[in-house]
């Protein structure tokens, strides 16, 4: 037989049939793994399976497990935004008004250092609706993508949802972020007919830091200034509010407080025409985003004492994209055929199966146990028989 150097890891035949995936589980067990895991802590979700499923795994393994599953996702989704600008091909049809929001989190990395984590979300604005006596818009339908890398490589790799949503299709669309220059760098990439809407609690924060400036932090006059100038805001425009500025501008030259966020609101004034935006049905707020950063990225990759390594992630971010975005039950299958045809993880040595009723095998008798050397015909039992021989000879037949 020829050597088997230089052959890689195979599966059989039947392996194929059955569709198992690499490593050590069954593929169903596989998939609960890391759903687990994508939702709660490595060990924590090691604990939780072993309890529904009575195979003990190790956390090591719920993070191997978890971890490559996302690593082969991201990969998958690459190629695909790489397809999609190679092939141009259209977009699918879109909702009749939709709103994308882009925002940043920060992530713990190994060594004490800090990662900004890119989230894009894309939703349905529904129909004006009055609750407690207020107009109010709802954006539902939310989806979800993330990932930890600069602002130019996240506005490509962010293609494969903004298309899969038919933005480029959409009747209407609305940009609602707060004024980061690589938000609207996004927006000019991906979407420059949007609506424009700067996020109205982020306006907000800028008119405050006058306030507090005029009157002291924290104190009633700067409460009761802001609230006024808020509420101006949103019932007339910016343009009041502006004119008021530059008047404390020229009160206080050298303020950098007045100036600095006055300068800031004046390049935005077009985003800040709330009383417009609310008539044509907008929510004036990006709450979905920061909402969404708190959702798949805090509420996974920034519990009590987490690190990650830096490569790892993307990957987790992906599982928590198909999670939070509900489409787990479409995204997976692509996930388990790539695993499918990847090299098998290593197996893990703690993986034990056990049922409430093990017990031990109870030894084989001696008469059905094999023997341990194939029996002759002279020491057949059966030539030992101890009840005599047959009744019948051949030597007692007729002769013919």
């Amino acid at each position: 037989m020829g050597s088997a150097q230089g052959v890689g890891p195979r599966f059989f035949p039947l392996d194929e049939e059955l569709a198992l995936l690499p490593g050590c589980l069954t593929p169903l067990g596989h998939e609960q793994l890391v759903r687990l895991a994508g939702w709660m802590p490595f060990e924590r979700a090691a604990e939780l399976f072993e309890d529904f499923t009575r195979i003990e795994v190790s956390s090591a393994l719920s993070r191997r497990y978890t971890e490559k599953a996302g690593e082969v996702y991201v990969e998958l989704q690459t190629k695909e935004m790489e397809q999609l600008e190679r092939e141009k091909p259209a977009a699918p049809s879109g909702a009749d008004k939709l709103q994308i929001s882009a925002d940043g989190a920060m992530v713990p990395l190994l060594h004490g250092e800090w990662g900004e984590a890119r989230t894009l979300v894309i939703g349905e604005v529904q129909p004006v609706v009055e609750e407690k006596g207020k107009a109010v818009v709802h954006t539902r339908n939310l989806s979800y993508f993330s990932r930890k890398v600069p602002a130019e490589e996240f506005e490509r790799l962010a293609l494969v949802e903004i298309h899969r949503r038919g933005v480029e299709n959409a009747r209407e669309v609305a940009a609602i972020q707060d004024g980061a220059e690589w938000e609207q760098g996004f927006v000019d990439y991906h979407c420059p007919k949007a609506v424009r809407i700067l996020d109205f609690p982020h306006a907000g924060e800028h008119i405050n830091q006058v306030g507090q400036f005029l009157y002291g932090e924290g104190t009633p006059q700067a409460r009761q200034w802001l609230e006024e100038r808020l509420h101006r805001l949103k019932e007339n425009g910016p343009e009041e509010l502006l004119e008021e500025l530059c008047a404390l501008d020229q009160q206080h030259p050298q303020a950098e407080q007045v100036s600095g966020n006055l300068t800031y609101l004046q390049k935005r004034q077009a985003q800040m025409q709330y009383p417009l935006f609310q008539a044509q049905g907008w929510p004036i707020g990006s709450g979905i985003v920061e909402s969404g950063n708190k959702l798949v990225v805090e509420a996974r990759l920034k519990g009590s004492g987490m690190h990650w390594a830096d490569k790892h992630v993307d990957p987790m971010l992906a599982i928590r994209n198909i999670l939070c975005s509900d489409r787990w039950k479409m995204e997976w299958p692509k996930i388990a055929n790539r695993l499918r045809h990847s090299h098998p993880l290593p197996p893990d040595p703690t993986v034990v199966v056990s049922t409430p009723f093990e017990r031990p095998a109870p030894p084989l008798p001696n008469f059905l146990r094999p023997p341990q050397q194939p029996l002759t015909p002279k020491d057949n039992p059966w030539r030992r028989f101890s009840y005599g021989h047959s009744r019948f000879k051949p030597k007692d037949l007729p002769k013919n």
